[in-house]
């Protein structure tokens, strides 16, 4: 499970305008503690509109619209809030909470990049630990998944080129053959004729001589009449 860090920060201070900004970043806080992430958001919103330049409230802000599962907002809140702390454990949170919002997209090597991060800054944090470890099994799959769906692709289309090859080459023996028989008819003589048919001309020749022969051995055996018959 990805763990989630809520930066909720108390100030009491003597100016007017301060207390202002800062009850209205408090009221948010309570607000999200009670699930009511838009409410939350509204009053996160209104403190950023006295103070543009707060950290907590760009951070908390991120918070809300992580919670309602709007990871690009979340993202781009988190990083404003990055342009006013120099301090390295307020800087850890947010790429923590910058990975968190990368691996909800699915976006394991981007995540990976920002536990990374997060750990420069504070290297004893458990929770950042767990994440980059999950976040790196989860890149790894991921990775392990896509070689091979493209090893899949790469069989399939090999099988495919494959098949065409084959066809390809049967297509041209055909069409060598039609062109070879095409050749042997123009080349041949109009009155010439085939092999075959010469062959069965001989068988019925030889048939029919044989049959005259023997009809004319019966005439031959016959008397001659000199006078007929009255």
């Amino acid at each position: 499970m990805i763990k989630k860090t809520l930066y909720i920060i108390f100030i009491l201070s003597s100016i007017t305008f301060a207390q202002s900004k800062r009850s209205l970043n408090n009221d948010g806080v309570d607000l999200y503690s009670g699930k009511k992430y838009s409410d939350a958001e509204v009053k996160f919103k209104k403190g950023l509109e006295k103070d543009p330049e707060l950290f907590q409230g760009h951070f908390n802000l991120g918070d809300a619209y992580y919670k309602q599962g709007r990871y690009d907002e979340a993202l781009q809140s988190y990083k404003n809030s990055l342009q006013f702390t120099d301090d390295k454990t307020n800087q850890a949170k947010v790429f923590h909470n910058i990975g968190n919002s990368l691996m909800k997209q699915q976006k394991y090597q981007e995540s990976v990049v920002a536990y990374a991060n997060s750990l420069k800054k504070n290297p004893d944090d458990l929770d950042t630990k767990y994440n980059l470890s999950y976040a790196l099994n989860m890149l790894k799959q991921n990775q392990q998944q896509q070689k091979n769906k493209n090893d899949k692709n790469q069989d399939k289309n090999k099988d495919q080129q494959q098949k065409q090859n084959q066809q390809n080459d049967q297509d041209k023996k055909d069409q060598n053959k039609d062109k070879q028989q095409n050749q042997q008819q123009q080349q041949q003589p109009k009155n010439q004729i085939s092999k075959e048919d010469a062959q069965r001309i001989l068988e019925a020749l030889k048939n029919n001589e044989s049959d005259l022969q023997k009809k004319l051995r019966k005439v031959k055996g016959k008397p001659v009449n000199t006078e007929k018959d009255w």
